[in-house]
């Protein structure tokens, strides 16, 4: 060759990926809600949940996605506010385990994912059990959600109370603000409220992105229906799984189903019936739509004080206006008695001057009474216009 070279080694593809690739702070949670930290990056997430890489973006907090409740084949992904988290038909991965808003959902992952009753005892001991026993068993197992379910459950609730108590902080801080700022207009009272109406600006439209994700779930029964990985987990073939028919019995409800209905449910059961997700839906939704409200009576609340506000300052300005009438009125009438004051103050020869000294009180006599009925006729003018108030 003509010119000497040299050969870069080339790194693999692996290594590059093990390079890029940033690993962030999980916490999985099993059935029984044994909550383990994991250190994983998006690939490993990926080949572990069976996710793609457009999905797993939503739950990146640099790029801001809106509050996203997303159903996959195997997967559902959850994007509320804080709450990032991937749920499965047999884990939940929660993003930041050691986040302070995060720490409280753990807890109660911990304590509400693992089955209660029924399903947490042996066959043996449920053959031991007396017929009434074990059927009220049953009853109770049967009554128990999904496990994606409970998982999604703990989220809307966690969620819906978070914003609720920021709403209510709000409340408690902007009506005090309010109503001293109606007393006493003033710099310092006119940025606090401007201050709380920003936030509430921005709280609201976070609220609001929350409501119009449920809404939208509502709307659509095939995104409701992606949302059932027990059931789609029991139907695909060669699984091995086979899910029990869930009736839902959810507290946050209250709602019960009786044992008629029941029976003739896990009769004839359809793939497509999206009651039990529907009425949880509903449930947070109506909580999340209170929430709403609240902020938008804060909202009216701080328009009539800006509407009160620019009422007392128009009338401070018509006040203002009338001064300024009454100013300009006694300055015409000053200057017609400084016009005759002016007109006999000059230096001109008058015979008239000698010997009639009586003359000088009578013209500042008459001059206050010409001044004085100007002024009064211009001031009655004014009323008679309605151009000052009485």
């Amino acid at each position: 060759m003509g010119r000497d070279g040299f050969l870069v080694p080339v790194e693999s593809q692996s290594s590059l990926v093990k390079k890029t690739a940033v690993s962030t702070s999980w916490v999985l949670l099993d059935q029984s809600g044994k909550g383990t930290i994991l250190d994983l990056d998006k690939y490993a997430i990926m080949r572990r949940v069976h996710i793609h890489a457009r999905d797993l973006r939503i739950l990146d907090p640099l790029l801001s996605y809106p509050s996203t409740i997303l159903g996959r084949e195997k997967v559902i992904v959850l994007n509320l506010e804080h709450i990032k988290a991937i749920i499965t038909a047999e884990e939940v991965l929660l993003r930041d385990p050691l986040d302070d808003n995060v720490i409280p959902i753990v807890e109660e992952l911990q304590r509400r994912l693992p089955l209660t009753g029924a399903s947490s005892k042996g066959q043996g001991e449920e053959e031991e059990q007396p017929a009434g026993v074990r059927d009220e068993a049953e009853n109770g197992e049967e009554n128990e959600f999904p496990f994606e379910f409970r998982a999604l459950e703990v989220a809307l609730e966690a969620i819906c109370s978070f914003l609720d108590a920021c709403t209510r902080e709000l409340e408690a801080a902007a009506y005090p603000a309010l109503d001293e700022l109606t007393s006493k207009i003033s710099s310092r009272n006119l940025d606090r409220v401007r201050r709380l109406k920003s936030s509430m600006t921005r709280l609201t439209n976070r609220v609001q992105k929350v409501r119009d994700e449920l809404e939208q779930l509502l709307d659509d029964d095939e995104d409701m229906a992606d949302l059932y990985l027990s059931r789609k987990l029991a139907s695909s073939p060669g699984s091995g799984y086979a899910a029990p028919n869930w009736f839902f019995s959810s507290p946050t409800i209250g709602s019960k189903i009786s044992r008629t209905s029941r029976a003739s449910t896990q009769t004839v059961r359809e793939e497509n019936d999206v009651e039990e997700l529907e009425m949880l839906l509903e449930a947070y939704f109506m909580q999340i739509d209170g929430t709403l409200n609240k902020l938008t009576t804060l909202r009216e609340y701080i328009d009539d004080t800006e509407d009160y506000i620019n009422i007392q300052l128009d009338n401070h300005r018509n006040q203002l206006i009338q001064l300024e009438l009454f100013l300009c009125s006694g300055t015409v009438c000053v200057s017609v008695y400084s016009l005759v004051a002016a007109i006999f103050g000059m230096n001109i020869p008058y015979t008239w001057k000698e010997g009639h000294g009586y003359v000088f009180k009578w013209v500042v006599i008459l001059t206050g009474i010409l001044c004085a009925f100007i002024l009064v006729s211009i001031i009655s003018y004014a009323r008679h216009k309605g151009l000052v108030g009485s």
